[in-house]
């Protein structure tokens, strides 16, 4: 973080959501970073340094991960956590951001323009997951169960821990280093996250379908990796296909980590789309 940048957390919409301000100049826009599944503020750790240059930064933990709560009281739904940050930027007062959202980021992206579609002036979406159904009747009946949360830390542990799932969404293994490994092992200390993942797997509904996602208006610039294996690069193509205001980058020797992984080239990308006047 840098020094200027300011930690916070706020109870919003009944949770308490942790982000990080980093302002730039008086008069400037204001980007809106949201993480994906399993990370946090940390996975833009090398995009926030060069946005604040030209704009605020607001870089958030989505709950229930990162700092922000974990409550089992809480609605871990696509269309209540986009509620709950249209909610943190009303009681910020911030106007007209340019949203960006990373992986399950962008779907949450995706609902606060279907949600409020002059919230944001552009939006932008990094491998943005798209298109998944609901939980089945079992996993949605199963994470229920009093030990559930357990059953889900297991399966972390079982499919290779953080290590493994970084060879996965980096293309550039020889990126992989201890910091990166310590940044994104962080969330997984906190032994309530497990409830609260209990939560969003049982409460998470049908990302947008098509007939949603061709009413949203917003401008959109889609950044994708050649060697996303986590959400592939047929899906971007077929979200540019349904987003009717939209464009699509494709960003060779990269997986789907996309702001780890060349955070220099998505920021000119950004830069670029934010400061173009739409016709």
């Amino acid at each position: 973080m840098s020094h200027t940048a300011e930690a916070t957390i706020k109870e919003i919409n009944g949770i308490s959501v942790y982000y990080e301000w980093h302002p730039s100049s008086p008069g400037a826009k204001t980007v809106v970073l949201l993480h994906g599944f399993l990370s946090s503020t940390f996975s833009f750790r090398k995009l926030v340094p060069l946005l604040c240059k030209d704009y605020n930064v607001l870089n958030i933990d989505v709950p229930p991960f990162g700092k922000s709560g974990k409550t089992k009281k809480f609605l871990y739904s696509y269309k209540n956590i986009a509620a709950t940050m249209i909610a943190l930027l009303d009681e910020l007062g911030i106007k007209n951001p340019v949203l960006a959202g990373h992986s399950m980021g962008g779907q949450y992206v995706l609902n606060m323009i279907a949600l409020q579609p002059h919230l944001a002036t552009k939006a932008v979406l990094f491998c943005s997951s798209s298109y998944l159904e609901p939980p089945g009747r079992l996993l949605s009946f199963g994470s229920q169960l009093p030990f559930f949360h357990l059953a889900v830390k297991r399966w972390l542990v079982r499919s290779g821990g953080v290590k493994k799932n970084l060879k996965l969404v980096v293309h550039d293994q020889s990126l992989i280093d201890e910091d990166m490994l310590r940044g994104y092992m962080q969330p997984f200390l906190d032994k309530q996250m497990f409830h609260g993942l209990g939560r969003l797997i049982h409460d998470r509904e049908g990302e947008l379908r098509p007939e949603a996602l061709h009413k949203i208006i917003t401008p959109c610039l889609l950044i994708w990796g050649e060697h996303d294996r986590v959400v592939p690069l047929a899906v971007g193509n077929r979200l540019h296909g349904d987003l009717k205001n939209s464009e699509l980058v494709v960003l060779e020797n990269t997986g789907h980590l996309v702001p780890e992984e060349r955070p220099e080239e998505v920021c000119r990308l950004m830069k670029e789309f934010i400061e173009r006047q739409e016709p």
